[in-house]
């Protein structure tokens, strides 16, 4: 026997932020700590030799595996990884790079130590994260960086001399894809399994393990590197090659699904049937509108119920009334509604339409032409111009920018203000005219459509040209997704990968879900119920009949009663008596609701309140039919960028030296000079002067050369303006710190490989740039070494005021009190501040830092965290030079609204992809977060830590239950890392019952997915009424999985807008839709239904009094068509009246006291105590006006002698009716207009022309015969007018009485301010607002104390290569 060979599986190792691969095969793996850094954002592997593992023990593996590696990343905190190199310096020189001066900077400056004095103080220090001693990172939930993968490539270059270091790379990339879509059981099952059923676990896990022997450049012969490494090409190597399956569209090759793209030739790909380019947000097409029209509303049980009375109509000898009396109103009805849907719809296809013949640049031949992005076909080549649109999924080909450089802004996909880098390949980036993209041969190999934003796999095969015959991986830096915008480049050349619905972007949306209201859905529940009393009377009447008719069978032989069918006699009865009674349940009430929301929704399309003049934008009601949701709102989920931010920064404000300066000052907040000390502000035309003749001119100097020069910003000429620069970054604060410097003429305008240039007031100085030591979450800082002019060197830093303080070198700053003085009040006024310092570096002192750096930079080691180290030698002893403030512009009235919206009872949620101290940042500046506030910081690695920290905060809450402490305060903070975790089944209930205890909650870095299931969660655990709103692509599917959205016009494009269901142009018009046209249509259309059913039951129950008295015969009372336009004309004014003018208070009240709003959330005016309420009345009246009105007319013998019949019975009871129930509309009826007048009085007179008209006519055509000749005999009979007016006057007296005892005795807080709206009364709100005020000064004071608004915008890591690559004094390729 030979040797025993070395197995490999894969095992997880690690569920931190710092997973590792580690290599075992009977091998020493010191040698190659390298694999250790960082490369994987989800889950790590680890290749050990074989050893056994039944399934049951892996949840307890998995559990040692996180206590394992936290208990490592704990120990990777310290210093000892540079023993050797400070030994090494201690002995060369004397500049004290003391170790255990570092170590004592773990705690944040200012921040306050962790008491526990009371049991109240101690369970809040449970509860406020911000009162810990610790850094919060958020994590995003998304794979590997642009520019982690770049560090790959690099490392895959430099580093694969042996096939042991090229296999471990090569199983780095295969981790590379996140395991977002697999699901975890398969995943962990595949990751604990054995060598020798890899294969099986890996096709079954859906796990995309990429074949090697390819991926390394080999063939599948023994001479393979990795074969020859891993023991040559064994039987498991054959049984794969035989597996690979390939057709010529999509492909398997052992689990990978692929598919194939032909780069510019259409004629290849027309075999594919790719999908076009078209997009739909449309609800309906020509084919699918019947089907799903029919089934949403017959989804509707008063629909169904009519069809089917309008189906037993149709037997003859079963309906009492005309077969048409309801199958013609239901088309009418149904008729209505399809035109009003059709309407709406056509909207979006107008919308659609729109977008899809926006105009793109393809390539046809040799040169570019103008095509519709309908027309842009998959392997296309696109040319896109600076600030415009991205038509599809796309791949970097070649920009205008140095090696294939471009920038995007994704806020429309996630959210993030920064800027990001896509870089092209190498040997792609040079092709920049037509002709050379011409002649580009060759296919890709891409994924298949999926929705992962983050994530691309694929390869470029080139078969000739200008390129040659190679193959060239493809990732996410490559890739342009549909949605995003290009800036800050002039142009960019790429492939068209995915198409139309197929694009990432479009897999994210939903289909257009049909959505039913609260509201409705109570109506149809109270329809079961009333359909099931309309059942019961109809059985009890055709009982009634059936014992009458076999108890006097002897004295109705004139009648043909045949023997022996009493069942089939029961049955009819029954359906005759269901068409009698059928008009309990209001025909007109669909149409009508319809028509009301129409109507309502034309309201909210006309008020100018909600017109934006600046872009010309009216408020839209995209669709009717839940503008009531709007007046039941609980929970607004909402995005941050573009919908509360205009995401525009600007250098506002700066303290140097303890002297405050401003681009604005107020009268009263002028700088002035008392007692030898500067109080007040200067503004930036006095600052100029003080840099030029000031005795703090070298201080001043110094800040505005670092704000000039300590950045990675790209100048670049505009060629449509002479002279003026346009700052390229994607840190939107340092272009504002850059553009701010300009202002005050230090003016930088060239940045060359290894230096820039800076006009300093008309002087041109230029700066060597030696180091960047770039931005992280967790140092939160960044500093430039620069050589300026006079060959000093000098190290220029800027970043958060806990980590540039502590930094200070002692008694070097004399003006910190004061500086943090400042920095407390720019918070207070929502900036973003940031700390600035600086200190002078000597040669020898740089030489030997450098060093280090060089051996960091290079280190296959942790090198992010060993440069980190690096950074904090040189980052201390420094000097504060000052402070900077920030405007991140929020939209106007957005604090007002919000905190507004809080008073209405309104809990708000923000679900960003932005950053967490940005996110923090916004939430206090726009009062989401109150400065009293506990905030409940969520920044977990793994699934158990999340868990347990959900169940402690909780446990906290729960122990406070009692005591005095204000649970109301707190808000959660979460990123979306620990979302991933928390959304899971075990722990969701835990999160959402935490979030549902706070105000506020703010989910940072999270995706558009991530924002949906949260939305979905919290619908599908409460029965709370859920807003989102967004601007953005990105928040296209939360507002879809809300029962409302509301669409931002924004600047981020019409995406949002064209799918919700109501577009604004400002975030701050939410506050009058929602507490004014939301609270108005929910009070009208809340009373419009019940009033619809309270009129039909009373007319329609005394159908079955009056049964009781023909022998259940089913005999009518009233004439046919007389019940019928009882519905359709006689009352149908008063519910539109009600339903489109009636207001319970005027819009200024509503938003004066927005607490009123709280009566739409639980339901006030609508709820089954309200509707069995006025049911009951309804039943209450008609036994009044029936019984009642028959003792009256028992005896209705006239003068002459005559009787008056049946009918002139049947139209006095059928007018006393129609007087008690508009005498009913008039009593609920809080404000008459002009149409009221119409709609109530207006109806009465309708009826009394109507029925002389008809009584002669209808004859006369044969229509109705019954009332021929009762004219005489009802006008000129004074017992109509006597029976009419009793009894509906006594029917209203108890109606009024039940008012006045609810207003008087029982009063709720709309009836205080409808009293106060009547009479004008003042309030005394406006000394409690200053009392407010003056509590939330000293509060905000306190919080920031500890966070000093801090906050800055940046991409982690890779921004020294991209600004080593530019030179601007180059000119750039025009792409023709």
């Amino acid at each position: 026997m030979g040797p025993k060979q070395d197995q490999f599986f894969l095992t997880p190792y690690g569920a931190g932020d710092e997973e590792h691969l580690v290599l075992s095969a009977g091998t020493d793996n010191s040698a190659h700590s390298y694999l250790n850094s960082p490369i994987v954002d989800d889950d790590s592997i680890s290749v050990h030799q074989s050893q056994p593992r039944q399934p049951a023990q892996q949840l307890s593996v998995r559990r040692a595996v996180e206590r394992e590696e936290r208990a490592r990343r704990e120990a990777a905190n310290n210093f000892g990884q540079y023993d050797t190199t400070l030994e090494e310096m201690e002995n060369e020189d004397d500049y004290g790079y003391d170790r255990t001066s570092f170590a004592t900077m773990s705690k944040p400056y200012g921040k306050r130590a962790y008491t526990g004095e009371t049991a109240q103080q101690d369970i809040m220090d449970k509860l406020d994260d911000t009162r810990l001693d610790r850094d919060h990172v958020s994590r995003p939930s998304r794979g590997p960086s642009m520019y982690q993968r770049m560090q790959f490539m690099d490392e895959v270059e430099s580093e694969n001399d042996t096939p042991l270091r090229k296999a471990s790379l090569l199983l780095r990339r295969q981790l590379s894809k996140r395991r977002s879509n697999v699901p975890d059981g398969a995943l962990r099952h595949s990751l604990l399994g054995s060598a020798s059923d890899s294969a099986e676990n890996y096709r079954d896990s859906n796990i995309p393990m990429q074949d090697m022997d390819r991926l390394i450049g080999g063939n599948d012969g023994p001479n393979n590197e990795f074969n020859a490494f891993t023991g040559g090409n064994n039987d498991d190597d054959a049984r794969f090659s035989e597996e690979m399956v390939v057709n010529p569209v999509f492909g398997t090759a052992n689990g990978i699904n692929f598919r194939t793209v032909h780069i510019g030739n259409r004629e290849s790909n027309a075999q594919y049937k790719f999908k076009h380019n078209r997009v739909s947000t449309a609800k309906y097409n020509f084919v699918t509108f019947i089907p799903k029209f029919f089934f949403e509303q017959f989804s509707k049980y008063a629909n169904v119920f009519f069809l089917f009375t309008g189906c037993i109509q149709q037997i003859s000898g079963v309906s009492p009334t005309s077969r048409y009396t309801t199958i013609v109103p239901l088309a009418v009805v149904l008729a209505a509604t399809a035109a009003k849907e059709l309407a709406e719809d056509l909207k979006r296809h107008r919308s659609d339409a729109d977008m899809n013949k926006s105009s793109a640049r393809v390539l046809i031949g040799n040169s570019f032409v103008d095509k519709a992005w309908r027309d842009i076909e998959v392997g296309d080549i696109v040319r896109v111009e600076n600030k415009g649109a991205i038509p599809a999924d796309i791949v970097l080909l070649s920009s205008s920018e140095p090696e294939g450089m471009c920038y995007v802004e994704t806020s429309n996909l996630d959210g993030e203000t920064n800027l990001k880098v896509k870089q092209a390949l190498p040997d792609t980036a040079k092709l920049i005219t037509p002709a050379d993209l011409a002649d580009l041969r060759g296919h890709l190999k891409t994924e298949l459509p999926n929705d992962s934003l983050y994530t691309f796999e694929g390869t470029m095969i080139s078969e000739g040209g200008r390129i040659g015959y190679k193959e060239m991986p493809l990732d996410p830096t490559l890739v342009l997704l549909r949605g995003a915008i290009l800036r800050n480049t002039d142009w960019i050349y790429a492939v068209v990968v995915f198409t139309g619905h197929e694009t990432k972007l479009m897999r994210n949306a939903m289909a257009t879900p049909i959505k039913r209201t609260n509201v409705e859905k109570t109506t149809n529940q109270q329809i079961i119920f009333l359909f099931i009393i309309l059942i019961i009377l109809a059985v009890m009447s055709a009982l009634g009949s059936q014992i009458m008719t076999s108890r006097n069978r002897g004295q109705m032989a004139y009648l043909y009663l045949p023997a022996g069918e009493g069942a089939k006699t029961f049955i009819k009865n029954i359906l005759t008596f269901i068409v009698l009674y059928n008009n309990l349940i209001p025909i007109s009430l669909i149409v009508t609701m319809e028509v009301v929301k129409f109507q309502q929704a034309q309201l909210i399309n006309s008020d100018m309140d909600m017109f934006d003049e600046s872009s010309n934008t009216p408020a839209l009601a995209r669709t009717s039919s839940l503008v009531e949701e709007l007046g039941q709102v609980e929970y607004i989920f909402s995005d941050k960028t573009g919908t509360l931010t205009c995401n525009i920064m600007e250098f506002r404000q700066c303290s140097i030296g303890g002297v405050m300066y401003s681009d604005i000052v107020e009268a009263g907040k002028r700088a002035r000079v008392i007692d030898g000390e500067v109080v007040g502000q200067y503004d930036f035309s006095q600052l100029k002067e003080h840099i030029r003749n000031s005795e703090r001119s070298a201080l001043l100097f110094e800040f505005f050369q670092l704000l000039a020069t300590c950045h990675t910003v790209i100048p670049e000429q505009k060629q449509s303006v002479d002279g003026e620069i346009e700052y390229q970054a994607s840190s939107p604060d340092e272009a504002a710190l850059v553009k701010g410097a300009s202002v005050i003429d230090f003016v930088f305008n060239m940045r060359k490989p290894r230096s820039i240039a800076v006009n300093i007031m008309g002087v041109e100085k230029e700066y060597e740039v030696l180091n960047i030591n770039e931005f992280n979450s967790t140092r939160k800082r960044m500093s430039a070494l620069l050589r300026c002019p006079d060959g000093s060197i000098k190290m220029y830093c800027k970043g958060a005021d806990t980590v540039i303080l502590e930094r200070l070198g002692e008694g070097k700053s004399p003006f910190v009190n004061e500086t943090l003085k400042h920095l407390e009040e720019y918070a207070t006024e929502g900036l973003r501040t940031l700390c600035i310092a600086m200190r002078d570096v000597s040669e020898d002192e740089y030489r030997k830092w450098s060093a280090m750096h060089n051996k960091a930079s290079m280190t296959m080691t942790n090198r992010q965290q060993e440069l980190d180290r690096v950074a904090e030698m040189i980052e201390r002893d420094m000097v504060l030079l000052g402070a900077t403030a920030i405007e991140d512009k929020l939209q106007d009235g957005v604090p007002q609204t919000i905190y507004t919206l809080a008073q209405a009872g309104i809990k708000i949620w923000v679900l960003t992809g932005d950053r967490q101290e940005t996110a923090i940042n916004i939430g206090y500046s726009c009062k989401l977060i109150q400065e009293d506030f506990s905030l409940i910081i969520c920044n977990e690695t793994t699934h158990w830590e999340t868990k347990e920290f959900l169940q402690k905060k909780l446990d906290a809450i729960r122990e406070g239950h009692g005591s005095n402490i204000d649970f109301e305060s707190l808000a959660l903070i979460i990123d979306g890392r620990s979302l991933d975790f928390a959304l899971e089944k075990d722990a969701e209930l835990l999160f959402l019952e935490l979030a549902t205890l706070c105000k506020a909650v703010i989910c940072c870095r999270v995706s558009p997915l991530q924002k949906a299931l949260v939305v979905k969660l919290v619908k599908r655990r409460t029965k709370a009424i859920l807003l989102a709103i967004g601007d953005g692509a990105n928040d296209v599917s939360m507002i879809q999985a809300a029962h409302v959205g509301v669409g931002i016009s924004g600047q981020e494009g019409l995406q949002a807008a064209r799918s919700a269901d109501f577009a604004i142009a400002q975030f701050r018009y939410l506050r009058k839709l929602l507490l004014v046209h939301g609270a108005w249509s929910y009070h009208r259309l809340s009373k419009m239904i019940l009033f619809s059913f309270y009129k039909n039951i009373t007319l329609y129950i005394t159908q079955f009094w009056f049964a009781l008295f023909n022998v259940f015969s089913g005999q009518t009372v009233y004439e046919s068509w007389s019940i019928t336009f009882y519905t359709v004309f006689f009352t149908m004014m008063p519910p539109f009246a009600i339903g489109v003018f009636d207001q319970f208070l005027n819009a200024r009240s509503l938003d004066r006291y927005p607490e009123m709003y709280k009566m739409g959330q639980s339901g006030v005016f609508f709820n089954v105590r309200a509707f069995w309420g006025s049911a009951i009345n309804a039943f209450y009246h008609s036994v009044i006006l029936f019984f009642l009105g028959t003792m009256i007319l028992f005896d209705d013998t006239e003068g002459d002698g005559m009787v008056g019949g049946q009918w002139v019975y049947g139209v006095i009871i059928y007018t006393s009716v129609l007087t008690t129930v508009l005498l009913k509309a008039a009593l609920i009826t809080n404000m008459w207009t002009k149409w009221t007048v119409v709609a109530i009085p207006g109806s009465l007179l309708l009826w009394f022309g109507f029925l002389p008209i008809y009584a002669v006519i209808a004859p006369k055509f044969r229509t109705s015969t019954e009332y021929e000749g009762i004219i005489l005999h009802i006008y000129a009979n004074p017992r109509f007018w006597l029976t009419v007016i009793l009894l509906s006057v006594l029917c209203m007296v108890r109606d009024y009485g039940y008012k006045y005892l609810k207003r008087m005795y029982f009063t709720k807080a709309y009836h205080i301010v409808q009293e106060i709206q009547k009479f004008n009364i003042p309030d005394y709100r406006p000394r409690m607002e200053r009392f407010k005020k003056a509590v939330h000064k000293v509060r905000l004071l306190q919080r920031l104390r500890r966070t000093r608004g801090y906050a800055f915008s940046q991409n982690e890591g890779g921004q020294e290569k991209i600004i080593r690559a530019y030179d601007t004094t180059m000119q750039k390729p025009s792409g023709y």
